[in-house]
């Protein structure tokens, strides 16, 4: 199911982010133990580029109250969510994040990948914000069992945070973390080094969004304009209208898709000129994003 929901993400985000550029590409595939570790400046959308980008299922840690909803938590669960819990949410769940610790150390001792977002927050900032203690403690404990994950450090950068057809940049630095970590000190000392890697290789795009508005942008317009009001009414005041948008739009494009063909046909237009058309319609709305 990841794989194949990957494979699906992967085309989705080509229409909705048309330029995602990867600076170090021989990184995407490590084997082993990999503890991912990135800024957090779009919500959950950070989440689905990197884990769409990386060739290996990517466990990542998300906030806790999304997963309240039993077929909410046992999707997001399937897709390798892990929650976790920050005071803002109730403190009375704080208490919860040690079964998550324990979990994303099982996974890394098992040689898998966990993704954690070190600021803990997320904000509409490129501005790195002040590291948490979690990712040092979870480096930690699993240390303690004599492994020592691969350390990726990851700098994503988008030139908007609202427009369709963003542009994103993500920077990957690799090290190795061969010294346990166990005291306070040691834990500071961590933070500024991934601190460090993360300001040096953050880049943000600058370069604006153009959108080509021809038959392409007429055509998906009925379709986009009533999904990104109701998208933004939802989200208003919040970090969510990027991530809650492409979800919308991932799962119900094909249901507009398959509709155009039920109208096609039903004025009779030949069978492979709907095909046609078809195909060309998800083409040509990646091709009018420059």
């Amino acid at each position: 199911m990841v794989y194949l929901l990957k494979i699906v993400v992967r085309l989705a985000l080509r229409i909705f982010c048309p330029q995602i550029i990867i600076h170090e590409k021989w990184f995407l595939n490590p084997k082993g133990p990999v503890l991912l570790l990135a800024n957090h400046p779009n919500s959950f959308l950070d989440a689905v580029i990197i884990g769409a980008t990386y060739q290996r299922k990517i466990h990542f840690l998300a906030r806790g109250d999304v997963f309240e909803h039993p077929i909410f938590g046992f999707l997001l669960r399937s897709i390798g969510m892990i929650p976790i819990f920050r005071a803002r949410e109730g403190k009375q769940h704080l208490h919860r994040n040690q079964d998550t610790f324990q979990e994303s150390v099982n996974i890394l001792s098992q040689g898998g990948a966990v993704l954690i977002f070190i600021e803990g927050i997320c904000l509409h900032t490129h501005e790195i914000q002040p590291f948490k203690k979690g990712a040092a403690r979870i480096l930690a404990q699993t240390q303690a069992l004599g492994v020592f994950p691969t350390l990726h450090v990851i700098g994503i950068g988008y030139n908007d945070f609202a427009l369709f057809g963003k542009k994103v940049i993500l920077h990957i630095a690799e090290l190795e973390q061969t010294q346990a970590i166990s005291s306070p000190k040691d834990f500071v000392a961590f933070n500024d080094r991934i601190m460090s890697h993360m300001r040096r290789i953050l880049e943000v795009p600058t370069e604006k969004t153009r959108i080509f508005k021809g038959i392409s942008y007429a055509v998906h317009w009925p379709f986009y304009w009533p999904i990104r009001q109701f998208v933004h009414q939802k989200t208003k005041g919040s970090v969510f209208y990027d991530s809650v948008l492409f979800a919308v739009l991932l799962f119900t494009y094909p249901i507009y898709l398959i509709l155009l063909g039920g109208l096609m046909a039903y004025f009779n237009l030949p069978a492979p000129v709907i095909g046609l058309v078809l195909v060309w319609l998800p083409i040509s709305a990646r091709l009018s994003l420059k």
